[in-house]
This record gives C-alpha cells, structure tokens and sequence, in this order.
C-alpha cells in the first residue's frame, strides 16, 4: 500500500519554514552582557514608584514583587520586576 506523501510534505514545508525563521531570528539577537553595578541598582531599590525631578533631569523607579500561589496547595512563586528609567530634554540651538 503507497504511502499518501501530500499530508506529510505539508507539515513538513510548515515546520521547516518555522525552523527556518527561528534560526534566522536566533542568529541576530545579541548576546547580552551582566554588570554588576545595575544589579546592585536593582536590588537597591525600594519597592513602589518614586519620582525626582533635579533640574532638567527627570528620573524614576518602580519595583513590584509579589508571591504568587498556584493553587490552594500548588507551588510558590515570586515575581520582582524592576524599573529604572531616566529622561532628560535640553534645548539645543
């Protein structure tokens, strides 16, 4: 009994052209790179929003964490997300 090709050749065409974007898209992205010093910025931050405002400089923070539970008995987890942002408008002539 032969073998029906047609379905097959249409999942592969789809996968293969999904492969393909992945690779082509992993091989772009840099890789990043750790430093310390924004790390220990993060961890310093208090948890809330604050804003300052020094002179043309207008700087923000905003942490968040909380634990989130999965389930009355399910697993634990903690989320932390961290901002640090910065805008500054001077005037050029």
């Amino acid at each position: 009994m032969p073998l029906p090709l047609a379905p097959i050749a249409g999942f592969a065409l789809r996968y293969g052209a999904v492969a393909v974007a992945t690779y082509a898209l992993a091989r772009r992205v840099e890789t990043g790179h750790y430093d310390q010093r924004t790390e220990d910025a993060m961890a310093d931050t208090p948890e809330g929003v604050t804003l300052s405002r020094d002179g043309q400089d207008v700087r923000s923070t905003g942490k968040f964490r909380r634990t989130i539970r999965l389930g009355a008995n399910g697993p634990a987890f903690e989320v932390e997300a961290t901002t640090l942002s910065r805008l500054r408008i001077r005037r050029t002539r």
